[in-house]
Parts: C-alpha cells; structure tokens; sequence
C-alpha cells in the first residue's frame, strides 16, 4: 500500500514542477515584454541625419556611446511631460562626429564602458531572481491548493477518511429509530463476517439511502456505523461534487471509488445526497455539470464489485426529487425510513442526552415524552441543554421537572420576553383569549387535557399560549378529536368576542391553524360529506415543510373553499355556546389567570370543578354529595 503511494507521488511531484516551470518562463517572458515596451514607450529611434540635424540646430543637451553599439540622445527645450524621454540611433562609427562635438561646448558627451560584474548581476536579478520567486511562491501556492481542492487537487475526492471509533459515536448512542439501527446493524455485521453469509449466497447491498425530516439523527446513525464498523469510513456532502469546473464533479466521483476500492471493505457515505441526485426529467432544462456528475456516480455504482465490500450509505430529507434511475434496487437496494419518534423513542432519546446530566429526584421523563409530541431528536436534545442552563442560571447544581417543562416552551415558543409590558385592558384580553382555549378542552371529551396556561408574551411573538399534554400517545386522529381541535382554536376569538363584544389581531395564528386543519379534513382526509372518499391535495416534501397542492380543477377549489368556511363557521358556534355555557367559570379563571399570570393545569381544573359544582348546588338548592361527604 505505502509502495503505491510512492509510486503514486513522483510523476504528480514531476507534474507540478514542470507547471512551476512553465509559469515561471511565461511570467519571466511577460516580465521582459513588459520591460520592452515601457522602453519603447520612453524611447524613440532616428536616423543618423536626423541626429545630425538636431545637433545643428541645438536640440540636444546630452549624448551617450553606449557599449551596445547605440546612441542614446537626450534632447533639450522638451515639454515638462516628457522629462525622461530619449532617442536613439545606431552609432555609425562616424569619424567627423566627436570633432563636430568639439565645436559645441554645450553638449555633454560620454561613453558606457563594457562590465561584465554589471552583466552578470542584470542576468541574474532580470532572469534567475524572478524565475526563482516564481517557483517557490508558486510551489506554495499550489501546495496550499492541493491540500484544499484547489487547482492541484481540484479533481480529488474531499472526503474525511474515519477508521474504527474515531468518530466517538455507536450505536448505544442513537435511540428512537430502532428499526433503523437494525437494518444498519446488519449492514456492519455483513462488514465484519462476510463468511456467514456468502455461505448461503447472500451478497452485501450495494447501498442504502436514509429518508426522514431534519433533526432525526440521520447523520448521527452514519456516525455510529463508522463508529462500530471498524472499516474505513469515506464521508463527505453531496455539496462537495459541486465546483466551478466542468467535469470536476465527475472526476471526484471516479477518484472517491478508486480509493474505496483499494481499501476495501470501506462505507462511503454521501450527505445530502439531493444536491447531486436531483432528477434529471425536467423540462425546463438541467444542470450539465450536476447531471454529469450524477450519471459518474450512477456508473460508478454498478461497476464496482460488491464483493470486495464497498457499501454506499446516502442521506436526505427530500427523496422525492432524487432521479429514479439513483434509487433503484442495485445502487440503493435498501431505503431505511428515520421518522420522528414515537414517545417511547423520545423517552428513550431524553435518556440518552441526559445520561452525562446530573437530575433530581422530581424528573420524569415520560412526562416530558408526552408533552414534546411530534419532537425530533435533535429537539430533545436541544431541551436537554436548556434545561441545565436554567437550572445554572437558577443557582441549582440538578435538573429539576419544571426546569424541563421550562425548556420545552423556550424551544417551542421562545424564551419569556420580560421587557414587553402589556397594559391592563390587554393583558385582560389576553387572559379571557387564553382561558377560552382552556375552557374548550375541559368542556370537549375529546380534547387534549391542560398543563399549564400563560400570559406571559414569549420571544417568538406569542402574548400567551396554552400547553396541552395528551394522555397516550396517538397514531391515529378521528373526525371527532380534529373537530375538536378546531373548536379548541377558535375558542380564544370566541371568549373576545363574547366578553368585550369585539375582535383583536391575537387569534390569527389560530384562525391559521384551524383553516389548515379544516382544508385537510376535506382534500386529504375524506371527512366532507359533499366530496366523500375523493382526494384533492397531495402532499409535496413530505419530509420538510409537508406542503399541499391542490390537484383539482378551480371550480371545484372553490366549492372546497365554501365548504371549509362552513366548518368553521360551525365549529365557531359551537365554541361560542360552550364558552356562554359556562360564563362564570371563565371569568372566574381569567381573574385568576390575570393576578397570577401563569397556572398550571392541575390549578385551572380545580377552579373549573369548583365552579361547576358551585352552579350545581345554585341548581339544586341542596349541597352536592361526593362519595359520600358534602363537597
């Protein structure tokens, strides 16, 4: 291996000296142009009568034989832009000169005398001294290039090179995505006993591509496989194909496989995968350096043996735009979905992250499991962090739950903004605005119960939010639990309007969420009963924003559109009656909210079954009964 490596080194060290040199001749070439025409450029040449002339009518203040067979003249009574400016003539050897000179004592004439120290040093500062600067500060020049992809090394593959553990992760240090550690896990162990299988025929996949939303530790499990395969790891970005140069991409690709292939068995894995891989059937035209990039890559692919162990690994978050040809089976056999985790991934990712933080006794992290519903990993770990800030900051040496609880609003809805100062009638509004959403999730049975209820403005633009925690864990969302999601929304304009008798710009975000909710019931889910079963949306990256299109004609847009207004509308009312319901109850919590602030969820349901139980004994006249005991 070394002996190659030597092998390989002279004719690239002979190769760059022999540009060094090159440059340097053509630089030194221009050097001596140049110099030529800054001569010209100050120097004119005459014919001998003309010098004979301009003597005669005393135009010349000086002259000068020198030793290159030349005379150099300097005229006199020239202009003050030309101070400088000679010409010249070819010394004719003429015997009737120096005694016309003689004759006339106002010019001054002289010879150059031959040196051949002077000579030597012109040769040397104009040809050797130049060529040499040019080498070395070239030679640095490209040395630095070659080290960074430069022009030496513009062609070579920029990828860093793990072995065994150096990347300090494995596999105990990724949950939440068991299946895909599974899958991966096979992949090493094929890696390291090649024997068990090739036994019964199995050979070794080409490649697998890992799919999932930003933060969910695709790039972590790559990590891990380098950490446990214990073969060399090729890792670099699909970013590092891309270059100014036509078919530089293209030659990278080709130099990446050489050197997998002379170590194998190796992992190369290519993040973001996407900014190569994009599909080439597009009518508005592609990108010729890319799409040749991509074809290198899709050859390189299948004309490697997999059976000296080369496995490609790829990650992207945006699998839909990948060229067909690229996922499949034979270049990427495998695609392992990372998907956001369930709660028991969350729980198990916490555990991870807070492995090296020190906690207390009131820490429950299932509870934190159920309140970051829809959370990725490198959200809890984000969570983790903020919660051992606030507990420094609060001068405590362990994590308590609030502290966690803490962290969770700083990373969904920023950090408390203490300098924003509502005044008294908006702080109320606030108040009535935030407890009808809470009012709402009592009252629905399908609603998602309360854990704490805010008037404190947030960083993130919110004036006060209402945290909800569900019960269990929930896969699957009836009509009936979307129905009373949006009744749940639009229950903060409802208590405006139904206490101040006007609107506020404080439900937009909400009248946003509950419209997106509604459209999807309609276009996605078949929840209308005047469209049925049809679908009408699909859903573009899936694993980014989730953005819908629609997919039918205007006409029918805007029937989906009236229909959506409807459900609102309806939904609206319903959240009205249930907030005129229970009026007091509303007042009574907003007051309260509205000296304190902030309560938990455990505080708000205490006053609500206090109240209810209150009206109900107004209603019955008599005291109400509970297990027993008057209440």
């Amino acid at each position: 291996m070394n002996n190659n490596n030597r092998d390989d080194k002279k004719p690239k060290n002979n190769s760059t000296i022999m540009i060094i040199i090159i440059v340097g001749i053509i630089t030194i070439l221009g050097i001596s142009a140049l110099s030529s025409m800054l001569e010209k450029a100050t120097s004119k040449e005459v014919t001998y009568n003309e010098f004979l002339t301009m003597i005669d009518e005393g135009k010349v203040e000086s002259i000068i034989f020198s030793n290159d067979n030349k005379i150099m003249i300097t005229p006199k009574g020239m202009d003050e832009a030309l101070v400088g400016y000679t010409y010249w003539t070819t010394n004719l050897n003429d015997p009737e000169l120096i005694p016309l000179l003689k004759t006339k004592p106002d010019i001054k004439y002289t010879g150059e005398q031959a040196d051949s120290q002077s000579t030597l040093l012109n040769f040397v500062f104009v040809w050797v001294l130049p060529f040499v600067a040019v080498y070395f500060v070239m030679g640095i020049i490209f040395k630095k290039m070659g080290k960074g992809g430069g022009v030496m090394g513009v062609g070579k593959s920029n990828a860093k090179i793990y072995v065994e553990k150096s990347t300090g992760v494995t596999f105990r240090d990724v949950a939440g995505c068991d299946e895909a550690k599974e899958s991966l896990t096979e992949i090493v162990d094929f890696l390291h006993n090649p024997g068990k299988y090739s036994q019964i025929g199995a050979k070794l996949p080409k490649g697998a591509l890992l799919v999932g939303p930003p933060g969910t530790g695709k790039t972590l499990l790559a990590k891990a496989v380098a950490g446990e395969a214990k073969v060399p790891f090729f890792s670099l970005s699909g970013s590092d194909f891309v270059e100014m140069f036509v078919g530089v991409g293209a030659s990278r690709v080709r130099d990446l496989f050489k050197q997998a292939q002379q170590q194998a068995p190796c992992i190369i894995f290519i993040d973001e995968i996407d900014a190569i891989g994009k599909s080439r059937d597009t009518k508005f035209g592609g990108n010729d350096e890319r799409e040749q990039t991509l074809n290198q890559l899709l050859s390189e692919m299948d004309g490697f043996d997999s059976s000296k162990g080369v496995f490609i690994l790829a990650a992207t978050n945006r699998p839909e735009v990948l060229d067909k040809a690229l996922l499949r089976p034979g270049r990427f056999d495998r695609r392992i979905i990372v998907d956001k985790p369930d709660l028991k991934g969350r729980v198990e990712i916490l555990k991870v992250h807070s492995k090296n933080v020190a906690m207390d006794d009131t820490v429950d992290l299932e509870a934190i499991g159920l309140a970051t519903s829809g959370a990725v990993g490198s959200d809890l770990a984000n969570m983790i962090n903020e919660a051992a800030i606030n507990a420094v900051q609060n001068g405590r040496s362990a994590i308590s739950q609030n502290d966690l609880f803490e962290s969770v609003e700083v990373v969904v809805a920023g950090k408390e903004k203490k300098d924003r100062i509502l005044n008294k009638e908006e702080k109320k509004v606030v108040a009535y605005h935030e407890v009808g959403h809470a009012l709402i999730t009592a009252l629905e049975k399908k609603a998602e119960p309360v854990q704490k209820i805010t008037i404190v403005p947030r960083t993130m633009g919110s004036l006060g939010y209402v945290m909800q925690v569900p019960e269990e864990e929930k896969y699957l969302m009836s009509k009936q639990d979307l129905e009373a999601r949006i009744v749940t929304l639009l229950g903060g304009r409802a208590s405006e309007e139904i206490v101040f008798e006007s609107v506020t710009t404080g439900a937009s975000n909400d009248m946003e969420k509950a419209t997106k909710l509604a459209r999807a019931m309609i276009t996605q889910f078949g929840m209308s009963e005047k469209f049925g079963l049809m679908s009408l949306e699909t859903i573009e990256n899936q694993y980014l924003d989730g953005r819908a299109s629609l997919n039918c004609s205007e006409a029918t847009a805007a029937e989906v559109d009236k229909e959506v207004q409807e459900m609102l509308r309806t939904s609206y009312g319903k959240a009205k009656e249930l907030i005129l319901a229970n009026r007091a109850a509303l007042d009574r919590i907003a007051e309260y909210l509205y000296e304190k602030e902030t309560i938990t969820g455990a505080q708000f349901m205490e006053i609500f079954n206090q109240e209810n139980l209150e009206g109900l004994e107004t209603e019955t006249g008599e005291p109400v009964v509970q297990n027993g005991e008057n209440v």
